[in-house]
Parts: C-alpha cells; sequence; structure tokens
C-alpha cells in the first residue's frame, strides 16, 4: 500500500470512531456515558489532526479538551447527580463573606493586566519572519499573550463561574 492510502484508510477509521461516538453521546441515557462518549470523540478527532500533520493541534486537543475540560465535565456531571436523600450542610458558613474581597481582587488585578502592564513586554514577531512563525508554539503564545489576553481571561473566569455555578445548584436541590 502507498502511504497516501494508508492516511486515507486511517482518516476514514478515525472519522467513522468520531462519528459513531459522537451518535453514543447523543443515544446514552447516562450522563456520565454521555460524557465517556465526548472523550472518545475527541480522542479520535485528535487522531485526524494528526493524519493532516496537525501535531500541536493534536496534542493539544488531547491535554486540553480530552484531559482539563472533560475532568471539569465529569466533575459537573456527579456534583449535580448528588442524591437527594443525604442532607447538605454548610460546613463553614464563613467562607461567603470572603467574596466581595476575592471580587475585588479579581477586578484589580484584571485592571493591572490591561492598563499597567505594558503591550510590549513580549517581542514581536519581524514581518520577514511572520510567515514561518505561523502555527508555532511560540507564535500562538505570544498572540495569546498579547492580542488576545483579554479574551483569555475572560473564558477562564467563565469557566470558574461554570463551576461555582454548579456547585451553587446542587446545593440548593439537596436543601
Amino acid at each position: 500500500m502507498t502511504p497516501e492510502k494508508v492516511e486515507k484508510a486511517l482518516f476514514i477509521i478515525f472519522a467513522v470512531i468520531a462519528i459513531a461516538s459522537a451518535l453514543n453521546i447523543l443515544l446514552q441515557r447516562s450522563p456520565i456515558y454521555s460524557a465517556l462518549s465526548l472523550i472518545g470523540t475527541l480522542l479520535s478527532l485528535s487522531a485526524l489532526y494528526l493524519t493532516v500533520r496537525a501535531q500541536f493541534i493534536a496534542a493539544i486537543q488531547i491535554v486540553v479538551y480530552a484531559g482539563a475540560i472533560m475532568v471539569l465535565f465529569l466533575f459537573v456531571i456527579m456534583l449535580l447527580n448528588v442524591p437527594k436523600d443525604q442532607p447538605q450542610i454548610e460546613k463553614q458558613k464563613g467562607l461567603r463573606y470572603l467574596a466581595i474581597p476575592f471580587a475585588g481582587a479579581l477586578i484589580a488585578e484584571t485592571f493591572y493586566v490591561l492598563r499597567l502592564v505594558p503591550a510590549r513586554a513580549l517581542p514581536v514577531v519581524a514581518p520577514a519572519m511572520a510567515d514561518q512563525a505561523v502555527g508555532t508554539t511560540w507564535s500562538i503564545g505570544v498572540g495569546l499573550f498579547t492580542s488576545y489576553l483579554l479574551p483569555f481571561e475572560v473564558t477562564s473566569v467563565l469557566i470558574l463561574m461554570a463551576v461555582v455555578g454548579a456547585m451553587v445548584l446542587a446545593r440548593r436541590e439537596g436543601d
């Protein structure tokens, strides 16, 4: 077999696995099994990225999505499926009063990053090197922490809010 035929066969195999596990997400009754099927979909997508020679995106797909995000999803699913017969006891009532100082610290940090940190703290890519640097980890890091710093931080705050919201919902169901 020629290398092109092997690549095409691998692409078709991983595409079928991705579609089958994506359908399994919809057909499962248990949210835990749906999340595990989503991990299978993400891993097969990572293999598809490898077949088109996008190794960095494949590695990020596994580390970020199949790893970190899916752990977060499973945590939230398990947290929301708390049995109702177990009483929820608030152990540390004083922690709710720390929310305002921590919110103030978060706002102060955001203003510090947006206003006081110079935008030219990282080196700028020369125009001649810009074509060669597209897609490298260095260019992605420079773009992420200069031009796209605010969306990056907003995304992290939104994920934190989702976890806190899931915990609040889980406590209300138990009461």
